[in-house]
């Protein structure tokens, strides 16, 4: 039997009464929480406006840089010599507008950029890198450019409301070259609904390097002359793991590939199809990979923090790079002999390094003052699996007014990462803590798997032992998920009402009978399941947080959302909230007007970590202090 759905109505944004009901809901919570988050935004505002990196690209020219910083996002172009110069910054690009997506040619002469006001759907701009000159854009979902020279170039689109050319229906993708304002489809024709399409090239600029995607676990790598598309085929994989392009070297395409246990091993596959071991699987997860001269640099995540290896592939020798832990690499990029690459941790918003003839050299920095500790512990899940968690707090403080963040899902590795609000909590005595769920990628393929479509509950499960673990000590807890991560925190609020204190939940998914109905949620069928088949529609039933609030007692509750979320539904929040206050529950909802998946501008993001704050802060009774 169908089940019934009240709250229906709540889906339909263009319905001015379902936006009336939600601000008015959003306008009680911001005055609810104003006084004390007013207290605590100056402070959030400085953090937000030091400098962080997103993306980083190596050129012949120098390394192009997007970076948030001053409240502002920017592309800068950092000469080897150590000069900068900014091309481009988003007061340019229009009022709210955030930079998300950053590409450069191999030698520097052009680059390219996508703007949003926080949806997914934005504006792809291409640009002369001296003097600026825009020559080109695009309206839509559009990235993975591949620049060909004279203004030509590769890009991958993605259809979200309209068929593709070759007559599928959307969520398609599909790579067409553009020159001049005109375009033509090259490759993905027949390709069905759901699979996502990622373009580059190779270091030497011969070969075009394509991964084709279904879902989060399983992929398939093409390559072929980059100017020829109707040449390019298939090069490695079955579908039925994860396999990515590294680069192309002496007539080989180099691949990590995740078969096997699923920690990542670097295999040379020559034109002719024969493959050959480059590196083998080790007991560390392989993240990513790039290539410098004849040396692989080798990211590997060791329990959920960066280490970076150097392998010669000449001489057999391995080198292992001096990268704090635990730490984060975010961004890799490597032209000729040099790499580039940013690093951060809970304490160090920036560092930017260039690998160069074996030696690291730092180029930009911003450093905190010291009094932090960062922990690592373990726990044990309901199964007996073994979960890490990183503990971040002061020195000298007792853990015991925790904040618990989670995601679990779609082979994401949470690894140490600067967040503003998560500093200002910290200093005020708070604990920040971070599961590394199943269902991530921070032990590999099988740890993803391990949480992924019926086997979600093993996620929730982690989460409920790492709460355990710091209630069974005393301690109050609040948790806190954004995305799938909302999902995650909605679960276990539904299952284990009774263990948490509080609950922080950001644009989530939690309505598991009809994500796949809802925008682009058909891409997530391989991940979660399918709700039209009848055994995973019982599956998710079970644990959809949407189809089991009850009239029990829940604590307090906080959700989040964003009108302009065009990847996860607003109405997943609408409705959780809806029926929350259905049972009489505690709850407040925050709805910002200007605000998507891909994020908003960095003030209305500090604004709403103040909230975030306040609301947390409440319950665990910490008082702010001093700007």
């Amino acid at each position: 039997m169908e089940d019934r759905d009240p709250y229906l109505w709540l889906e339909n944004l263009e319905d001015s009464a379902v936006v009336k009901w939600a601000l008015e809901r959003d306008g009680r919570a911001r005055e609810k929480l104003r006084k004390l988050s007013e207290k605590l935004e100056p402070r959030i505002s400085r953090y937000f406006s030091l400098p962080k990196i997103l993306s980083v690209k190596c050129t012949g020219k120098g390394y192009f840089i997007l970076k948030r910083e001053a409240m502002k996002f920017s592309i800068e172009l950092l000469y080897r010599d150590g000069e900068r110069r900014t091309l481009v910054n988003s007061d340019e690009v229009g009022e709210g507008m955030i930079i998300t997506g950053l590409y450069a040619s191999r030698d520097g002469r052009y680059f390219a950029y996508f703007s949003t006001k926080g949806s997914d759907e934005g504006v792809l701009r291409v640009a002369e890198a001296e003097g600026g000159e825009e020559i080109d854009e695009i309206e839509g979902v559009a990235g993975s450019v591949v620049f060909l020279g004279d203004g030509a170039y590769y890009y991958v689109k993605q259809y979200r409301r309209e068929r593709t050319p070759d007559g599928i229906e959307p969520p398609a993708e599909r790579v067409f070259r553009r020159a001049g304002g005109s375009e033509e489809m090259v490759f993905g024709s027949g390709i069905p609904a759901q699979y996502h399409v990622w373009l580059e090239s190779s270091g030497d600029g011969s070969k075009a390097l394509l991964t084709l995607m279904r879902g989060w676990s399983s992929s398939k790598v093409y390559g072929g002359d980059l100017k020829e598309p109707a040449l390019w085929k298939h090069v490695y994989g079955t579908g039925e793991f994860p396999v990515n392009h590294v680069d192309y070297l002496n007539g080989s395409y180099l691949v990590a590939s995740y078969e096997g246990e699923g920690r990542g091993r670097v295999l040379s596959v020559r034109e002719n199809g024969e493959v050959s071991l480059l590196v083998g699987e080790g007991p560390h997860v392989l993240r990513n990979a790039a290539l410098v001269g004849e040396e692989l640099l080798l990211h590997y995540l060791v329990d959920c923090s960066s280490e970076l290896v150097s392998f010669n592939l000449a001489s057999g020798k391995w080198h292992r790079l001096p990268i704090e832990r635990p730490g984060s690499i975010t961004a890799v990029s490597s032209e000729s002999r040099e790499a580039v690459f940013v690093f951060e941790s809970f304490s160090v918003p920036l560092r930017l390094y260039r690998y160069l003839k074996g030696e690291l050299e730092l180029l930009l920095s911003e450093e905190l003052s010291n009094g932090f500790v960062v922990e690592e512990r373990w726990v044990t899940s309901r199964d007996g699996t073994k979960v890490h968690t990183f503990v971040f707090r002061r020195e000298g403080v007792d853990p015991d007014k925790v904040l618990l963040y989670g995601y679990g899902g779609f082979g994401v590795s949470l690894t140490p990462a600067f967040s503003p609000g998560a500093i200002v909590f910290v200093e005020d005595g708070g604990t920040y803590a971070v599961a590394n769920l199943r269902g991530g990628g921070e032990y590999g393929e099988e740890w993803h798997r391990a949480g992924m479509g019926r086997n979600k509950q093993n996620v929730f499960d982690d989460f409920v032992a790492c709460a355990e673990h710091f209630k069974s000590k005393g301690a109050k807890v609040v948790a806190h998920g954004v995305s799938n991560g909302g999902l995650l925190v909605g679960a276990v609020l539904t299952q284990r009402p009774e263990l948490l204190d509080g609950a922080v939940i950001g644009y989530p998914v939690l309505d598991m009978l009809r994500f796949h109905e809802l925008h682009v949620g058909k891409l997530w069928v391989a991940e979660y399941g399918n709700p039209d088949d009848p055994g995973d529609r019982e599956y998710l039933r079970r644990y959809s947080p949407y189809h089991n609030v009850e009239a029990v007692k829940y604590p307090p509750v906080l959700v989040y959302t964003g009108l302009q979320d065009d990847r996860v539904h607003p109405a997943h929040a609408l409705k959780f909230v809806a029926k929350l206050e259905e049972v009489g529950a505690e709850v407040l909802l925050r709805v910002e007007r200007a605000s998507g998946h891909m994020g908003a501008a960095p003030q209305l993001k500090a604004r709403e970590a103040s909230d975030i704050l306040a609301f947390v802060y409440e319950i665990l009774g910490l008082k702010p202090g001093q700007d």
